[in-house]
């Protein structure tokens, strides 16, 4: 018994009249010139880099998501 792929279900016609409608979307996409991107990017940055934790760190030990979990100790 053959296994029939839903690719295989339709026509060429089909196939790519689904091609160009993608094509047709991703050409409509606003680009924009990478260093502008990049000047964008690095600003984002600047602006929101009082909140990056990784730079400012924890304003104390329990507000630390990522800390190591203390260990139940048998008394």
């Amino acid at each position: 018994m053959a296994v029939v792929l839903p690719s295989m279900q339709m026509s060429n016609v089909q196939q790519q009249r689904i091609l160009v409608d993608q094509l047709r979307r991703e050409a409509n996409i606003r680009r924009i010139n990478v260093s502008i991107a990049v000047e964008d990017i690095k600003k984002y940055i600047t602006d929101h880099e009082q909140d990056d934790y990784l730079l400012v760190g924890f304003s104390s030990q329990k507000a630390n998501p990522f800390r190591e979990k203390s260990s139940c100790s048998v008394l």
